[in-house]
């Protein structure tokens, strides 16, 4: 059982939560948190959903740090700076009392001030235990369904590719998908 609460929100309290997203959006690395067909009422419903995920995996991880004084707790974010910094979530306790314990004070670079109060950094979340899991098997045939790809995806293609005709298209997936496993065939082996 872990220490932490399962929940980011039983865990903190999070004040002007689309201020604050649209701040570690300003902070990180250029990435669309936005839906592109689905209409939602949320702000960057994609950063919204990592946060709460990646919090419930550090939380069963027990990697949320509390700061030698205890006054203090964060965790890795997962997320850098576009100069490739760790982003981290820094939490003060409430004082509010029958509340959440914490709450979001900043988003923090690896390197700022107020992140010293901490022994160590916490780690990432590790979402697979056998990194064979991530590597491509050279030695197996990759069979893209092109044709479902196509009819069923060609509006979520990015421009040109979206007004390419069908058979023009085809040929340019195929020729992808070729060629990358050229690539990871050499790097793999």
């Amino acid at each position: 059982m872990s220490l932490w609460p399962d929940d980011l929100f039983d865990f903190a309290f999070i004040s002007d939560m689309d201020d604050r997203l649209d701040a570690l959006v300003d902070l990180s690395e250029k990435e669309e948190w936005d839906y592109q067909n689905t209409e939602t009422v949320k702000n960057h419903p994609i950063l919204y959903n990592y946060l709460h995920y990646t919090y419930a995996k550090l939380a069963e991880e027990e990697k949320i740090e509390l700061s030698a004084d205890g006054s203090n707790t964060a965790f890795n974010t997962g997320l850098v700076t576009p100069n490739q910094e760790p982003i981290f979530a820094l939490f003060d306790r409430n004082s509010i009392p029958d509340r959440q314990p914490w709450f979001l004070k900043k988003w923090c670079r690896k390197g700022e001030h107020d992140l010293v109060r901490f022994q160590s950094l916490p780690e990432m979340a590790h979402y697979f235990s056998n990194p064979v899991s991530l590597v491509f098997d050279t030695t197996k045939d990759l069979r893209a369904n092109v044709e479902h790809i196509i009819a069923d995806n060609k509006n979520r293609f990015p421009p040109p590719y979206d007004t390419m005709n069908d058979y023009a298209l085809q040929t340019f997936l195929k020729g992808a998908i070729d060629q990358g496993c050229s690539t990871l065939s050499r790097r793999v082996d």
